[in-house]
């Protein structure tokens, strides 16, 4: 029972981390990645399908992407999807292809990302501690029902917390490294 609460946390609080992780791609640094368009939906046909689905993304080169819609048709439409998007992006096309410049990012606009990772940080380890929160009372109800000793209950909070050590500073890194990543020129 102890280990699949504390199986139960470990996956929670890894995926939390994944998460973090993954909010970060779409958070544009300067240099160029197609992760900063992955979440995009594009209008086909009446129905909203990501960008991946209707079109080939690339790096042209550091400071811009490339989209080549499948179907000719299609080039007003992802340029609707990358206008509307909160990217503050201009695409540029050529015929079927559309590239999206990237312009360098001001002292200030970094700063504000910066906080902005922070925040989302933060955010990630109230959603960690909630975990551990709900971890150890599972394992209060246990010790209440008298399905586990003391010894054995206190041993799981300690391994809880140390879980939860260890994913706050996996989360602690992830900020540090996309700091680095903004801050960088």
């Amino acid at each position: 029972m102890l280990n699949d609460i504390k199986k139960d946390a470990t996956t929670r609080m890894a995926k939390s981390v994944d998460g973090f992780r993954q909010e970060l791609t779409k958070l544009r640094t300067g240099r160029a990645t197609t992760a900063l368009v992955d979440h995009l939906k594009v209008n086909y046909y009446g129905s909203d399908m990501p960008l991946s689905q209707v079109a080939t993304v690339s790096v042209a080169d550091a400071r811009s992407l490339l989209i080549t819609p499948w179907e000719k048709g299609m080039v007003a439409a992802v340029e609707k999807a990358i206008l509307s998007s909160d990217l503050g992006l201009n695409p540029n096309t050529a015929g079927t292809a559309i590239r999206i410049n990237l312009p360098p990012l001001t002292e200030e606009r970094r700063k504000e990302l910066s906080k902005h990772v922070h925040a989302e940080g933060e955010n990630s380890k109230v959603a960690i501690r909630n975990i551990r929160r709900d971890a150890i009372q599972h394992v209060k109800e246990l010790l209440k029902e008298k399905q586990v000793t003391e010894d054995d209950a206190r041993r799981a909070e300690d391994e809880i917390q140390k879980l939860t050590d260890k994913h706050v500073k996996d989360v602690d890194e992830v900020v540090k490294a996309k700091e680095q990543e903004l801050m960088a020129v």
